[in-house]
Parts: structure tokens; sequence; C-alpha cells
């Protein structure tokens, strides 16, 4: 009986002298509120979905990371934000503005490139050469 007593008021100092340590060590850990739906997409065209997770935010010298706990967990395939392969206009136009190229030539530049400005200016300005 004593010995369970012993060792509960351990545990509760072994908490607070641990709590010293991380922050002494530059170990800060929050929880993050309200956290609804966590997405980890894969490289193999694959996402896991975990809903309703709780997730803290351990910062160690700067440098964070997340953990995730918890939460009902599933795997999707991932969904395209937009069905249209058209670029933006506003997008169309700053390639034009920046190559001096012609707003179809610009056009055709993104669709090329995917939609990746810098690649498409690439692209027009590699045609100058």
């Amino acid at each position: 009986m004593a010995y369970k007593a012993l060792k509960a008021a351990r545990g509760a100092r072994g908490g607070r002298d641990t709590a010293r340590m991380m922050a002494k060590m530059g170990v800060k850990m929050d929880e993050l509120p309200d956290v609804t739906q966590v997405i980890i997409r894969t490289s193999n065209n694959k996402d896991i979905v975990i809903d309703a997770p709780s997730v803290t935010m351990v910062t160690v010298q700067g440098q964070a990371m997340y953990q995730i706990a918890g939460g009902e967990v599933s795997e999707s395939q991932p969904q395209t934000v937009s069905s249209s392969n058209a670029p933006l206009e506003v997008d169309v136009q700053l390639v034009a503005q920046q190559t001096g190229k012609s707003v179809d030539e610009s056009r055709k530049a993104l669709t090329e490139a995917g939609g990746d400005l810098a690649r498409a200016i690439l692209i027009l300005k590699g045609q100058q050469n």
C-alpha cells in the first residue's frame, strides 16, 4: 500500500520535473484547438483522412512538429480543386507582362506548364534565345 502511494507521489513530482526540464531545453507543447480534420497526401495518389483528431504542436529549438492522435482514419483518392485546366486570366496577364509575349502565347505556356507561373515564364523566355 505504501509502495503505491510513494509511486503516485513520484509520478506527480516527475510530471512537474519533466515540464521544468522541457521548458529549460526549449521544448514547447501546445494543443491546437478546433481541429476537425487532418489530411495527409502521399506521393502515390492517396489521401489519409483523420476526422476529429487531437493535434499537438511540439516546438523544439524553433522546429515545429505536429503530433496527431485519435480520430477516425480513412483512405481516399485526392479530390481535384478545379475541374478546368484553363489558366486564370490574371495569371495569363502576369505571364504576358513579365515576358513581353502575347496573351495567347502566355495562355498556351501556362497550359503547358500546368498552371505553374514560373515555369511558364521560363518556357517563354527560353523561346527568346
